[in-house]
């Protein structure tokens, strides 16, 4: 077992493709213009919200954004302009945008995804901000050696972002969660497992961006928003009203004034 490629990758040696490699191609073959990338930067699991900013004038395609796959949205929240990139589903996707965002000069990223509740604590919905995920999944492996778990590499702007959440009105919540690649493949018996150990919330990309923000010394905060359960006999997939989701994100708007 420990001949495993995923268990042995050399995490100490650097890479022979970079995103920086990726982004001058980009701007040469779409002839995109050069120009810096807002600091404040969005990967928006669902792409709900980012339709409705988009519907109602709040949020416009950001034409300097240097990527193949993704389209970024530029909007203004609280005096600031930040970015918002939509349906960065998974570990692996998340994280080869966050690389080119990094690259490309954003100083704070912050996941918003959907989460399933792993602890009966946890009302529905609410929202939890990961302080540490369980590493079921395999792309942290590339960044960091094996091991169960990785903590936020941004606790300090972690805090600020919880406590500006709370004027949302939304419960919330910090903790770690699970970040698994395949969601239809979990078990009552690993819910049962990780709820024993006090882990909040399932979901599919914590692990992964906090695995690349501790190796590359990039400031990276997951927020999960708790919509469903399989205990839960009620409405699934709540997540709220799409106003409400814009508050989610001038809460932190606001925070990283405060932490820059």
């Amino acid at each position: 077992m420990d001949k495993l490629p995923l268990l042995n990758h050399p995490v100490d040696q650097p890479s022979v493709f970079t995103p920086d490699n990726l982004i001058e191609s980009v701007r040469r073959a779409r002839q995109i213009p050069e120009g810096p990338i807002p600091e404040l930067c969005f990967l928006e699991f669902d792409g709900d919200l980012t339709d409705w900013l988009v519907a109602q004038n709040l949020a416009k395609p950001f034409p300097a954004w240097p990527c193949f796959h993704t389209t970024m949205f530029e909007l203004v929240l609280e005096g600031i302009t930040c970015g918002i990139i939509p349906r960065t589903i998974g570990g692996p996707y998340a994280v080869l945008i966050a690389e080119q965002l990094a690259a490309a000069g954003a100083k704070l990223i912050v996941g918003l995804t959907s989460a399933g509740r792993v602890s009966r604590e946890l009302p529905l919905p609410c929202l939890v901000v990961a302080t540490g995920a369980i590493r079921d999944e395999g792309t942290s492996l590339h960044y960091l050696p094996p091991g169960k778990e990785v903590a936020c590499p941004s606790p300090g702007t972690a805090a600020v972002i919880e406590q500006e959440l709370t004027s949302t009105g939304w419960p919330v919540r910090t903790g770690r969660v699970w970040t698994t690649d395949a969601p239809y493949r979990e078990t009552q018996a690993q819910l049962d497992h990780w709820a024993s150990e006090g882990v909040l919330a399932v979901e599919m990309q914590a692990a992964s961006l906090f695995a690349f923000g501790s190796a590359k010394g990039v400031a990276v905060i997951s927020i999960a928003m708790i919509s469903n359960a399989v205990d839960h006999d009620g409405e699934q997939f709540d997540t709220g009203t799409l106003q409400e989701g814009f508050h989610i994100l001038e809460a932190c708007a606001r925070a990283f004034k405060v932490v820059h």
